[in-house]
């Protein structure tokens, strides 16, 4: 794996778990499941610029 996408999955796990401990179980998974589909849009769409 490349360092740009395990750097942006490790900060958005980290600020998750901040973020999620008064959440329920449900809530977490679709929380994180969101962040993960921004961060690979993220990283996609700075890969496929010029």
């Amino acid at each position: 794996m490349q360092l740009e996408i395990i750097v942006p999955v490790i900060m958005g796990c980290a600020l998750l778990w901040w973020v999620s401990r008064g959440m329920t179980w449900t809530t977490r998974l679709a929380v994180t499941a969101v962040t993960l589909v921004v961060i690979v849009a993220v990283v996609l769409f700075e890969q496929s610029g010029p």
